[in-house]
């Protein structure tokens, strides 16, 4: 076999296709700090986001394209890079690569616990991210994120998000008193949102996540037309009343021209924590059907467990504990499949370098 070369390594790498985006791992300059030792190759590929779901995927192909050209040791190492999915710079945010919006047509179908754990299974996989409690009437964050105190002032004048399970947080409820109620009209309710959004010093964040309030009022309407948002995270449970209420909310969105990044189908069924068997309390399918008729990605489903209450009781997001358990492992598996499409959506915005 002929010596083997940097040039047949690009060659053979040139013919990986990045399974998401589209193009080669050439192409799209995701191949870094090439090193060609006799048979020995070690290069680093650069994910446009560290909670990649594809990253066995890709190995397995790079194994298959190198393999054959006599390469008999593969040393892979991974970065990520996450890149802006709105080519308009949100002046308000300067340094926030991607707002991510999670909303829902009615309360109690699990929005905020989408929004915590999704924010924190982000921040576990090494990305920068900050989490938005725009639910003014009943923010719940807090309690959930295990995030307290009090927000201090940033060095030039701004409020200095809470950081927790990794996350910088900012609510309303850390400037409120316990237990007391904001007794808000529609303009005041916006007017706080667009202070967190410009009086926060969130530094540099590749994805912020908001978690919206129920319904299709003033917070949704402040929000997208403050800041350009990446997309947005439908969540409903599968019974006929949620989805004939994140119709409303999916309308809304697209109304507002927001691209809409897929839905979550909560609590599709109840594990039994003695003999692991699976009742469909509230039906079972109803979001991944309303998703396949309305032309909406589906993300995926989560079972009600019991352990989701006790950690949001105690601040303790599920995908943060260390038994995980079928409601954490889908929500990681959520989280990663939101990261994915906030890179189409960013490789939508940069053209692909061409490859002779």
């Amino acid at each position: 076999m002929p010596t083997l070369t940097e040039a047949a390594v690009l060659k053979a790498l040139a013919t990986v296709q990045e399974p998401e985006l589209g193009g080669n791992l050439i192409s799209r300059n995701m191949v870094k700090d090439l090193v060609l030792d006799g048979t020995k190759v070690s290069f680093t590929i650069e994910l446009t986001t560290p909670a990649c779901p594809l990253k066995d995927e890709i190995e397995a192909r790079v194994q298959a394209a190198l393999r054959p050209i006599g390469v008999e040791e593969i040393v892979l190492g991974w970065s990520s890079s996450v890149r802006r999915a709105t080519p308009a710079v949100p002046q308000m945010l300067p340094g926030v690569k991607n707002i991510i919006a999670v909303g829902s047509g009615k309360g109690g179908v699990g929005k905020t616990t989408v929004s915590v754990n999704l924010a924190v299974a982000l921040a576990r996989a090494g990305a920068s991210v900050g989490l938005l409690d725009a639910d003014i009437t009943g923010p719940n964050i807090p309690m959930m994120m295990g995030a307290e105190g009090q927000p201090a002032a940033s060095p030039d004048g701004k409020i200095t998000p809470i950081e927790a399970n990794g996350v910088k947080v900012i609510s309303i409820q850390f400037f409120l008193p316990e237990g007391q109620p904001v007794v808000w009209r529609g303009p005041l309710v916006g007017g706080a949102i667009q202070q967190f959004l410009r009086d926060v010093d969130w530094g540099e964040l590749d994805y912020l996540v908001v978690d919206l309030p129920p319904g299709t009022s003033d917070a949704q309407l402040t929000l997208a037309q403050s800041v350009p948002l990446t997309g947005a995270v439908l969540v409903t449970t599968p019974q006929q009343v949620a989805l004939s209420d994140v119709a409303k909310a999916l309308a809304m969105f697209r109304r507002v021209n927001v691209p809409i990044l897929g839905l979550v189908e909560n609590m599709s069924g109840f594990v039994c924590a003695h003999c692991g068997e699976v009742t469909d309390i509230f039906g079972r399918g109803g979001g991944e059907r309303y998703a396949a008729e309305n032309g909406v990605d589906f993300l995926g489903s989560v079972p009600l467990d019991i352990t989701v209450r006790q950690g949001a009781d105690v601040g303790v997001p599920a995908v943060a504990q260390s038994q995980p358990g079928p409601a954490s492992i889908a929500l990681e598996h959520i989280a990663r499949a939101i990261a994915g499409k906030v890179s189409v959506e960013a490789a939508r915005e940069r053209p692909v370098l061409t490859v002779s």
